[in-house]
């Protein structure tokens, strides 16, 4: 992959010049943003996944729901094998399977039980959304660099480990590097949330980088709930796992976060599959998941809550298994902060 990178090297000036020119033609108004009949919140970021947009998204819908505002989501839909305009949840449960809308929105409706749906054109999108539910503002999922839309507020995510690596692989545009715009185009965010994930402290020293952009900046990490059974929806306590020999699933953008989480709970990592972000399951990976579960005596199988959405659908392949997933919440250092600066920009 690094070598393939290298090659593609060349490439990373031409990317560079078709997102400037992209930029400003919204800049300069020749490209026009499209209103529509409700509030517009964008959470997004700079780079290819990995950032946590999913659980903030998660956490700023219900934040929304608790201060008296009728949201909804829109999402491209990532990973699915549809195409188009689908509504995924009218009044909070879902409407069609994962496969048909991607993991990422499907697990949103599930934790926050509101009106959903995905599509490419965001425009088309929330319009047809609108029609059909009950909602006055609409969390734009992935939205930053969806630029058709107007929008009310404009929040960029990143995660934390990101910002401390700057090698050329990593703070480069693509195909070099993983970021989809430089950070010059934080002129256009409104707000700037950095993701610590389960890192413990707080790493000032990039707080005060962002200080040239004059843009607020928060910090948000993850907590461990609970597992939960996959099947049952038992919850279980983080103690009660400690210990525990299992058999680690991943398919999400980085696993180190989650991978050190667990062992910080107890649970040995030893054992573990690591597939590839937004992976779409099918009976191959179920058999290898039971070969790799049986050689290895696992005791149970871990997973996340993400990857949890998908495999459901093999519940009767894995009726002697016992699968877990974790399950976390994304919060805000300072949430009395982001609650009024959230109110102040949309009302």
């Amino acid at each position: 992959m690094t070598f393939l990178k290298i090659l593609l090297t060349p490439f990373v000036p031409v990317y560079a010049l078709l997102v400037s020119l992209r930029n400003m033609f919204f800049d300069k108004s020749v490209f026009k943003s499209t209103k529509v009949n409700a509030k517009v919140v964008s959470v997004g970021n700079l780079t290819i996944g990995g950032s946590g947009k999913t659980p903030f998204v998660i956490y700023l819908t219900n934040l929304l729901k608790k201060s008296g505002y009728k949201p909804s989501v829109l999402s491209r839909g990532y990973g699915r094998k549809t195409k188009g305009y689908i509504l995924v949840s009218k009044e909070g449960e879902p409407l069609i399977d994962v496969q048909n809308c991607g993991d990422e929105i499907y697990q949103t409706v599930i934790e926050c039980k509101v009106p959903a749906a995905v599509c490419e054109d965001r425009v088309e999108g929330a319009k047809k959304l609108l029609s059909e539910v009950e909602s006055n503002i609409i969390v734009l999922d992935d939205g930053f660099q969806h630029r058709w839309i107007d929008r009310n507020l404009d929040i960029v995510l990143f995660d934390q480990k990101f910002l401390l690596d700057n090698s050329a692989f990593n703070q480069s545009l693509l195909p070099l590097g993983i970021m989809r715009e430089g950070f010059g185009s934080l002129k256009r965010a409104d707000a700037i949330i950095i993701n610590r994930k389960f890192c413990k402290e707080i790493n000032n020293n990039l707080i005060s980088n962002f200080s040239r952009y004059r843009k607020p900046v928060f910090t948000a990490y993850y907590k461990a709930i609970s597992f939960v059974d996959m099947t049952r929806k038992t919850e279980y306590s983080l103690e009660e796992f400690n210990g525990q020999e299992s058999l680690v699933i991943s398919g999400i953008a980085n696993p180190t976060s989650f991978l050190t989480i667990l062992q910080d709970v107890g649970v040995s990592t030893k054992n573990k599959i690591v597939f590839r972000d937004h992976k779409n399951y099918t009976l191959k990976e179920v058999q290898k998941i039971r070969r790799e579960f049986y050689q290895t005596n696992s005791h149970s199988v871990v997973t996340t809550e993400k990857d949890a959405v998908k495999l459901l659908q093999f519940s009767k392949e894995f009726d002697d298994i016992d699968i877990f997933y974790l399950k976390i919440a994304l919060c805000m250092d300072d949430e009395e902060s982001f609650k009024e600066y959230l109110s102040e920009k949309l009302n």
